[in-house]
């Protein structure tokens, strides 16, 4: 049994409050092997993990979702302290327009860093998915958004899993094991002893997860793609209502209808303007969406 859980250390929008820390999400995938990345990494975030009891350690990756200050100030502070935990495993910082911005991080001040910093540029315009980690059990993606500069959102995307009924398989004369089953959950059918046999003949699809990380954005139709159909979508949603020309965020509404366009199984609401020191608004507002909760700083969902 796989899981994905997601903990929010930061969830207000570009000026910090007492109960809300810039953005920044700990994701930890649990299955036979453990992956831990961050999406964002907001100004404060290190000590976040700490006061979450989390492992900044066996973070294996971050992804930036672009380069404004909340969203990846922390970076600094947290390389650093890699490094003078004796980090030796390279880190891989993601982002539109990495190659530009890392090294610049990384030229600030006298420190060195004794372990491989690498980053990776993603692509921040058109309407391609771009996967940028792949391994056998599940892809990191991500798509260009609409703010005004640079920006992408993310999709952790757990691949569906195969469970071969051996029972089924027995009593169709399959044997045991073999280059058959291989052929079936590649291809979904194969022929053996003269037999077609179909993948629903003999197995369970077990449908992968898949969690939504939006950063800033105004809506897009690269956000419904990449959203579609997911467990988990985490949205930008820090005005409750439009501000005007020159806001480069999605309001209440905006993310609503994307919930509803994608089919979204639950939403939660992150970045939210200090404007908003009461959320007694906030919660009036989704009281008719119960798929639908308000993010706060150390929340923790388990998908």
């Amino acid at each position: 049994m796989t899981q994905i859980e997601v903990t929010f250390l930061g969830t207000t929008a570009a000026i910090p409050t007492k109960d809300r820390n810039h953005a920044a999400i700990y994701v930890r995938y649990q299955s036979e092997q453990e992956y831990m990345c961050l999406f964002d990494c907001g100004e404060g975030t290190q000590r976040q993990i700490f006061s979450s009891g989390l492992n900044f350690m066996r973070i294996n990756d971050i992804f930036i979702t672009h380069w404004h200050a909340d969203h990846f100030a922390g970076l600094l502070g947290l390389m650093e302290t890699m490094n003078l935990e004796d980090r030796a495993k390279p880190l891989a910082i993601f982002a539109p327009e990495a190659e530009k911005f890392v090294p610049m991080l990384l030229e600030i001040g006298y420190s060195t860093k004794n372990f491989g910093i690498v980053p990776r540029n993603v692509e921040f315009e058109g309407t391609r998915l771009e996967k940028l980690v792949e391994t056998p059990e599940f892809t990191i993606a991500a798509m260009p958004m609409k703010h005004g500069i640079p920006a992408v959102a993310y999709a952790f995307i757990e691949k569906d899993r195969i469970k071969i009924d051996k029972a089924k398989a027995k009593n169709l004369g399959l044997p045991a094991t073999g280059p058959v089953y291989k052929k079936i959950k590649s291809e979904g059918t194969a022929v053996f002893r003269g037999k077609e046999i179909k993948l629903e003949d003999i197995a369970i699809v077990e449908h992968g997860k898949k969690i939504v990380y939006s950063g800033d954005t105004l809506p897009n139709k690269n956000m419904v793609a990449l959203a579609e159909n997911a467990d988990l979508l985490i949205h930008d949603s820090t005005f409750l209502a439009e501000m005007g020309e020159g806001y480069k965020h999605a309001t209440f509404d905006d993310v609503m209808k994307i919930a509803q366009q994608t089919k979204a199984k639950n939403v939660v609401l992150t970045h939210i303007s200090r404007r908003y020191q009461d959320m007694n608004e906030i919660k009036e507002k989704i009281k008719s969406y119960p798929n639908v909760r308000i993010a706060k700083d150390f929340m923790k969902i388990v998908v």
